[in-house]
């Protein structure tokens, strides 16, 4: 049997996926076999498996720190809200079906042995299972049947390491009042305090962890720093997600927008811009904000539709904020638009969901590319390699991303039919399997590749395009693929692995799990 630790929360964004990542790190380089588990996550990031699973990306990112195949093991129920209410539930990469909050609160307790049977199958591969939690254990509305914070704990036995935020406030609150709220043998689980997110001179914080102590008999094990790593995150409170303003300083060579859809998906796609220093990647949910203060200028030099998990009210939501408008006027001053997933559903011309994927009913898209989309029970999950297209007239402004390799992953319930070729767009690009994927006509790109820009080569030459339409000299932008992202990634989990080192009681934790 692997030896096991679990990181749990004082409340959500504490930064226990970090924390979880920066302790595989740590535990890879002192040459162990470590493995990431959390039996429940919600997120509407997710990624697909060699196998064509689906399972959330945090626990990707953690399976990257740890140096191992990601696998759905790792995360066997993915939760994916498609309201404010209701979830798509998936089991073991597959979807179970859609759920309202009752009923979900209702049937999550069958899915224990699934959870069990996955853990048990991580236990053959790895040395140690470091298990996140999600939320806090003191959701006491919740405790009933909780399969993801102490109830995880007790099934397999974990030792608990309790993380709290004191960046939002308050943290000696948060971590002595989530030891009352718990049981005596739920108390018990908890090994050691972890202080996050720390800014400013670290002997300020006397007599905090000392009189936390004398109330609760639990030791504070470390206190590390507000880090300013980049890897992914995967909910809406992300930093790169809060919409900053830039510095007065900053000047971008280029400008990039993200639409911020009300069930924006899988906004890791852009990390790899994020990360481009002369690049600001911007999320907008205002028409105003695509308006430039030039009369016929365009804003962004790209803006891009992101995925969704329900794009027939995400249109909707297009429709009735005057985004729609604003995206076709920046079309009109000249502007480029891409759209991935369901922001390429979204640019066709009609969306129908006559199968009920998406609770029925068919909506008018954009008309900017030539496609239908018909949503389908069945959900489409495989990871995708394929080769731009070379692009006839119709489509010369993308005509320089031509017989690129690309790959990624592609995650959606429908299937776009576009016009034949010479009565509308081009395909975007050939895959491996023969099919065709997304659709180019005139300054408006769609694909169903997820992860694209993770493509070192599409990364660049997208870059350059953008810059020489601009009238910039090809030498004056900066080289972006001197380091491919991944590699730019395994720098990240480096230095997220020297501050856990470096601020944690490494010998304290090796004991707690034994080792």
């Amino acid at each position: 049997m692997a030896k096991n630790l679990m990181i749990q929360g004082t409340m959500s964004n504490v930064g226990k996926s970090l924390l979880t990542a920066g302790l595989l790190r740590v535990l890879r380089q002192e040459g162990f076999r470590a493995a990431p588990f959390k039996s429940q996550n919600m997120a509407l990031n997710s990624y697909i498996t060699k196998e064509g699973l689906e399972m959330g990306r945090a626990q990707v990112m953690q399976a990257e720190a740890a140096g191992i195949e990601p696998s759905v093991c790792m995360n066997p129920v993915l939760l994916k809200p498609t309201s404010d209410v209701g979830s798509q539930v998936i089991v073991n990469g597959e979807v179970a079906g859609n759920y309202s909050a009752a009923d979900y609160f209702q049937y999550k307790k069958s899915l224990i042995p699934y959870i069990l049977d996955a853990y048990h199958k991580l236990e053959e591969q790895a040395d140690i299972i470091v298990i996140e939690g999600a939320g806090s254990p003191a959701e006491i509305n919740l405790k009933a049947d909780d399969i993801v914070n102490m109830g995880m704990a007790k099934l397999v036995d974990a030792p608990v390491l309790l993380v709290g935020d004191i960046d939002r406030g308050g943290v000696f609150a948060q971590l002595l009042g989530t030891v009352q709220l718990l049981e005596e043998e739920e108390k018990a689980r908890i090994k050691g305090f972890i202080i996050n997110k720390f800014r400013g001179d670290e002997k300020l914080l006397e007599p905090g962890p000392r009189m936390l102590y004398e109330r609760c008999g639990i030791r504070t094990l470390g206190v590390i720093p507000y880090l300013a790593v980049r890897i992914d995150e995967e909910d809406s409170l992300a930093q790169q997600m809060r919409g900053q303003e830039e510095a007065d300083d900053f000047d971008p060579a280029l400008r990039i927008m993200v639409v911020r859809l009300p069930h924006l998906s899988n906004f890791t796609d852009f990390n790899p811009i994020s990360c481009l220093p002369f690049v600001s990647l911007q999320y907008v949910d205002r028409a105003a904000q695509l308006e430039s203060a030039v009369p016929n200028t365009a804003r962004a030099d790209l803006l891009i539709l992101p995925g969704s998990k329900n794009t027939i009210q995400d249109m909707k939501w297009l429709r009735e904020s005057g985004m729609e408008g604003a995206i076709c006027r920046h079309m009109a001053r000249g502007g480029r638009v891409m759209g991935i997933c369901g922001g390429y559903q979204m640019l066709g011309q009609k969306i129908i969901d006559a199968s009920g994927a998406e609770g029925g009913g068919e909506i008018r898209g954009m008309g900017l590319l030539p496609v239908t989309t018909v949503l389908r029970e069945r959900k489409q999950r495989s990871q995708i390699r394929g080769r731009v297209c070379a692009f006839g007239q119709e489509a010369a402004a993308w005509q320089p991303l031509r017989d690129i390799q690309v790959s990624g992953y592609e995650i959606h319930m429908g299937e776009s039919f576009c016009e034949p070729e010479g009565q509308g767009g081009r395909p975007f690009s050939r895959l491996e399997d023969g099919r065709e994927d997304g659709c180019i006509q005139g300054r408006v790109l769609g694909t169903y590749l997820h992860g694209i820009f993770e493509t070192p080569e599409f990364l660049r030459k997208m870059m350059e395009l953008l810059w020489q339409e601009k009238g910039g000299e090809e030498r004056s932008l900066p080289v972006c693929n001197q380091m491919s992202y991944q590699a730019f990634k395994e720098t990240q989990y480096d230095l997220l692995a020297d501050a856990v080192r470096g601020h944690l009681d490494m010998e304290k934790i090796y004991e707690i799990i034994g080792i």
